[in-house]
């Protein structure tokens, strides 16, 4: 294995691409590369009302540092339009909701894997130097060893993972077909400030926050490996700057989980310890479609990028609950986000 002072990709001074950056991640990202020294284009999915997501919600500088171009990733021009003069694509763009996948799975096909090869094709066309694709650990499916290494099987538990599992084979043939410089980033469960309310950490949150008696969760037992949104959007600047992490997959995770349950637990601790947990049954997952357990072996990016997250669990969830608290018009607390 190469080591992390290999020879490197300096992204300071460059233009880049982030696509999905009005997303979660994607404004996080978006942050760090400002900060970076990069120049950045973020492109955001177009709509009528003009609305530019999680970019709202950065500082006025930031804002004022990046250029926001609306677009679909499922339209091969708006693609090749974005990334032309770039010398690095992050590609972000993505429909993400597990529960919303069991709804609509064609619509994650014609994002997740029709997007995925138009930001390939015009990487490839416009001759970019580095393209980092986004990958996620429900591609690996409930754990048939542990820690889950890059190797570990792939397994379509959900349309959702099935699509990623999609996107990323696309990128890897890319590689191997076209010498596309493209490497493949599959972070853990990432949390933080701007995470919407489908995902646990603020639905528990808000809920509290709101002065919910008790807190309604789905399943308790499944296990997940949690990372911090700044310790995540290190690691994709990490990935990107190295050159050994061409043509890998690169897993971004804490090496550390803990079940729902005891998460939930920990939230209610720090808001209200008198609050209680309720099972609602319209939050779990179909049968045979959870994934029961997530923990990464994250020794391959230590080695090969040097990076490795930062931010403890307690700080993490503490600055997530003050972001809720101040941001709490935002979340529609009661009300289940698929």
């Amino acid at each position: 294995m190469v080591p992390y002072n290999a020879p490197t990709m300096e992204l300071k001074g460059t233009q880049v691409l982030v696509t999905g950056a009005g997303g979660f991640i994607g404004s996080h990202l978006v942050e760090a590369l400002v900060g970076h020294g990069c120049r950045v284009r973020a492109m955001v999915h177009y709509n009528s009302r003009n609305d530019i997501g999680n970019l709202a919600l950065l500082g006025k500088d930031v804002q004022a540092a990046i250029e926001i171009v609306a677009g679909d990733v499922q339209d091969a021009g708006c693609v090749t339009a974005a990334v032309k003069g770039c010398s690095c694509v992050f590609h972000l763009a993505a429909l993400i909701g597990i529960p919303y996948s069991y709804v609509a799975p064609r619509s994650y096909v014609s994002t997740n894997i029709s997007g995925t090869i138009n930001v390939l094709e015009a990487v490839r066309a416009c001759g970019v130097a580095r393209m980092v694709q986004t990958s996620t650990s429900e591609t690996y499916g409930t754990a048939v060893r542990t820690p889950i290494d890059e190797d570990h099987p792939l397994q379509g538990q959900s349309p959702y993972s099935a699509s990623k599992i999609g996107a990323d084979k696309l990128a890897e043939s890319y590689h191997r077909s076209f010498d596309v410089p493209v490497a493949t980033i599959r972070p853990f469960n990432t949390y933080g400030p701007r995470q919407s309310a489908r995902a646990v950490i603020p639905t528990v949150i808000s809920q509290l926050l709101a002065g919910c008696a008790s807190v309604k969760l789905g399943s308790l037992s499944p296990q997940r490996d949690l990372t911090f949104v700044e310790d995540t959007a290190a690691a994709f600047i990490a990935v990107a700057q190295c050159d050994a992490a061409v043509g890998q997959t690169i897993n971004a995770g804490s090496g550390k989980t803990i079940s729902i349950g005891e998460l939930a637990q920990k939230i209610i601790a720090q808001i209200n310890p008198q609050a209680k947990i309720e099972a609602a049954a319209d939050r779990v997952r179909p049968d045979r479609s959870e994934v029961m357990l997530l923990l990464a072996d994250n020794r391959k990016a230590l080695r090969l990028t040097g990076w490795s997250p930062k931010v403890s669990l307690d700080d993490g969830l503490r600055r997530t609950i003050e972001f809720v608290r101040a941001h709490l018009d935002l979340y529609r607390v009661g009300q289940y986000v698929v």
